[in-house]
C-alpha cells in the first residue's frame, strides 16, 4: 500500500452534516446500512460491478465526485473496483481493525459516507483496487 496515499485525508474541508432522520430520508435502506452503518452490499448484486459506460461516479450522499470510469477495471471481486479516486483530497482511508484484519476504509471526505476498502493488489501504477460498494455511488455520465 502507497503511505502516501493512506496520510492524504483531508480533514480541513468542510463537512456535509445532517441528522440521522435526514439521512435517512434520503437514501434508500441500502444506501443507508453502507454509506452511514459501514456495511457492504453482497458480491455482484450492485448496479455498477459490471457497468461498462463513461463517466463520473459521485458519492451517492453528497454528490461529490470520487470516481473515473476511466479508472474501472474488472477486479473479478462483483465489486466495482477502480485503480484511484478521481482526487484523491474527496476521499478519506481510514484504518479498520474490524473482523480480525486489518483493511484501509475508504470514505467521502466531504460527508463521511463509508464507500469500500482500498487494497494493495490493483492494476496500474499505484497498484491499489479501490474496492467500493454500488449503492455507495451515482453514475453521471457525459
Amino acid at each position: 500500500m502507497n503511505n502516501e496515499t493512506h496520510t492524504q485525508n483531508q480533514s480541513d474541508r468542510p463537512r456535509v452534516e445532517k441528522a440521522d432522520r435526514e439521512w435517512r430520508e434520503q437514501l434508500t435502506p441500502m444506501q443507508y446500512d453502507v454509506l452511514r452503518g459501514h456495511g457492504t452490499e453482497r458480491a455482484s448484486t450492485g448496479k455498477y460491478f459490471d457497468e461498462k459506460r463513461e463517466g463520473t461516479y459521485r458519492c451517492a450522499g453528497c454528490g461529490a465526485e470520487l470516481f473515473s470510469s476511466e479508472t474501472k477495471f474488472d477486479s473479478g471481486t462483483g465489486w466495482p473496483s477502480f485503480t484511484e479516486p478521481a482526487d484523491r483530497a474527496n476521499v478519506e482511508l481510514i484504518d479498520d481493525f474490524s473482523y480480525g484484519m486489518h483493511r484501509i476504509e475508504v470514505n467521502c471526505a466531504a460527508c463521511g459516507g463509508h464507500l469500500g476498502h482500498v487494497f494493495p493488489d490493483g492494476p496500474g501504477e499505484t497498484g491499489e483496487r479501490y474496492c467500493i460498494n454500488s449503492c455507495s455511488l451515482e453514475l453521471d455520465g457525459h
